[in-house]
């Protein structure tokens, strides 16, 4: 109780202190408060559909790390399903909304959200059973390859990551997502980005999403689900060719 004291006055003073930054130095964090400001739920309020059909994957008590989780929704549901979220957002409005969601479901117990850029992540803090990976599809090649280099890192031995992005073909769709090529999925991108890790499920496909404004319409998706080998000592995934 005392740590979970300590780290909600920390994260406050950090909420604090990213609010009273300029916005004006970066545009993409301005948008990105502007759009979850709004009173609605940019991306709604229901979990990611694929993340939800991972239900039975998930047990009560299990460590959750939700990367990007904006408002929410994803890391919130992890907690309603038992499990003890961390989650960050570069976004202090959407941090702030996510908290405040989280208490609605009466999980602030079970949900901590910090405010971090995905560059100042340290993804060797901590050990996750399960780690949720939405969308995160706003990093460069480079930097994704860091981020999923520090997943590897961060999954605890047997410990599953759960990710859905969108393809190339998405571009078309224009239902959702970066329209930049390169922070879009393929299976080879993810095969070599994640050799080192026990491959349960890669699926491509093309479906109907209804995420709020953020994600609706027919939309071209690929799924991974992955587990650190328990025997595994050190992990050397994140490596893709660019």
């Amino acid at each position: 109780m005392e740590y979970r004291a300590k780290a909600r006055a920390a994260g406050k003073r950090e909420r604090e202190i990213q609010l009273k930054k300029p916005m004006g130095e970066n545009p993409e964090l301005k948008r990105w408060n502007s759009r979850f400001a709004s009173g609605e739920y940019h991306f709604g309020t229901a979990p990611n559909a694929f993340l939800a059909a991972q239900a039975a994957r998930l047990k009560p008590g299990m460590r959750a790390l939700s990367i990007a989780d904006g408002e929410g929704r994803n890391g919130v549901w992890l907690a309603t399903q038992g499990l003890r979220v961390c989650a960050f957002d570069f976004s202090p409005v959407g941090v702030e909304k996510a908290r405040k969601f989280a208490n609605q479901h009466g999980m602030s117990g079970h949900y901590e959200s910090s405010v971090s850029e995905l560059s100042d992540w340290d993804w060797d803090a901590r050990q996750y059973d399960i780690i949720a990976g939405i969308f995160i599809q706003f990093a460069s090649p480079a930097e994704r390859a860091r981020m999923f280099a520090g997943i590897c890192r961060a999954l605890k031995p047997g410990g599953l990551l759960l990710l859905q992005g969108y393809r190339p073909e998405q571009i078309a769709y224009g239902t959702g997502g970066p329209r930049v090529p390169e922070q879009l999925y393929t299976p080879p991108l993810l095969r070599q980005a994640f050799a080192a890790l026990e491959l349960l499920e890669l699926r491509e496909h093309d479906s109907e999403i209804d995420e709020g404004e953020g994600h609706n319409g027919m939309s071209a998706l690929i799924d991974l689900v992955a587990r650190r080998p328990a025997n595994w000592g050190h992990p050397l995934a994140g490596h893709e060719s660019h």
